[in-house]
């Protein structure tokens, strides 16, 4: 038999060429932390769920919180944030467990213009809510009468879990826009 096998006869192999010295090929980073399916973004999807729950709770807690449209405003975006959020973290704790990249082209687009439609509702009603409890605390002294102390808690949680949601949009936008 003749067969040739590379341990008898060794091929080297051949020179680089300068350019690709110069120049090495791109290498693109599918998973960095903080993406779909990482630890990080499970770890922002967990504070997302945690803080927009939680100004949902206190904000819910008080009586009057119907009577102003920003509050009411800010239940219903935080109760948005909450389920959104709680619904990635399972994607990403199922994509964790069975090693799966959630890097395909439309699941990144949904994530992206769900977090971008979700993080700005969640900013536009914390800021909102902010304007309000400065009107009711500052301008109408009139905290006696009112929550004050749990409508300034929640939009601070509120504001909080938009800083929490702000990372995630930026993580999936950039990687929709860098294909």
């Amino acid at each position: 038999m003749n067969v040739s096998h590379a341990s008898v006869h060794p091929v080297e192999d051949p020179p680089a060429a300068a350019t690709e010295v110069e120049n090495p090929p791109r290498v693109r980073m599918d998973d960095m932390e903080g993406m779909p399916g990482t630890l990080l973004g499970l770890a922002l999807r967990f504070f997302q769920f945690l803080f927009a729950a939680a100004a949902l709770c206190v904000m819910a807690s008080t009586s009057d919180f119907p009577s102003v449209t920003a509050f009411c405003y800010l239940v219903a975006a935080t109760g948005l944030q909450s389920l959104w959020s709680l619904a990635l973290a399972m994607v990403d704790v199922y994509a964790i467990m069975v090693k799966r990249s959630l890097q395909n082209r439309r699941l990144v687009s949904l994530f992206a213009i769900g977090d971008g439609v979700t993080s700005t509702l969640t900013f536009a009603a914390a800021c909102a809510s902010a304007g309000i409890t400065v009107l009711i605390d500052n301008d109408l002294n009139s905290c006696a009468q009112n929550h004050c102390v749990q409508f300034e808690t929640s939009t601070a949680l509120a504001f909080i879990s938009w800083f929490a949601a702000l990372p995630s949009f930026l993580f999936n936008f950039w990687s929709l826009a860098s294909r």
